[in-house]
């Protein structure tokens, strides 16, 4: 037996240690998760406690099959849009067609020096409806048909949203490291 299905086995009997071991076990890239989706550090904390609360309800619904991580991000991520849909709606801000795209693609080097820790703090900043339909795609990879299913919009406004996402953080991470070049430069 795998040590994964002993951990699973101890938990659904009751064991607290088991319980313990889980949650540390994934914690953090779990919390890493609620982060993408949470507008700040107590929401992302509440969206990980909520998360592991239906995780350990659900452990009985796990089959064994495919990835044990996977399966907890995905109750992960729907709680996220659970707490968002209960708080916002996602309506058309933008016509896909009335949507500027910059002038040019960036070049590589407004990316040097650009740490992974920066650019999830730029996503973090995006507004809500944005942020949201981004992570969906971008990270999760859902498709726009099934984001819009998911956060109660239609596929045009997902595309929209997520176009007006990457304008955004296009010019926020270009302001982001100009200013960081300026300041090693001084």
């Amino acid at each position: 037996m795998s040590e994964i299905k002993k951990i699973i086995k101890g938990c659904l009997a009751g064991d607290r240690r088991d319980q313990e071991l889980l949650y540390r076990r994934h914690a953090a890239k779990l919390y890493a998760v609620c982060l993408q989706y949470s507008g700040n550090d107590e929401e992302a904390r509440d969206i990980l406690q909520e998360g592991f609360i239906k995780i350990f309800e659900n452990l009985d619904h796990y089959k064994y099959e495919g990835s044990f991580e996977g399966w907890m991000r995905r109750i992960t991520v729907n709680i996220a849009l659970e707490k968002f849909r209960s708080r916002h709606n996602l309506y058309r801000v933008d016509d896909i067609d009335t949507i500027q795209e910059p002038d040019a693609e960036p070049d590589n080097q407004d990316y040097a020096g650009l740490e992974a820790n920066d650019l999830l703090g730029i996503i973090r900043e995006l507004p809500t409806k944005y942020r949201m339909v981004f992570n969906l795609y971008a990270i999760e990879g859902y498709s726009h048909k099934e984001i819009g299913k998911m956060v109660n919009i239609s596929e045009g406004t997902s595309k929209s949203n997520l176009s007006r996402a990457r304008v955004i953080l296009q010019r926020r991470v270009g302001s982001y490291t100009g200013i960081k070049k300026q300041v090693a430069n001084e």
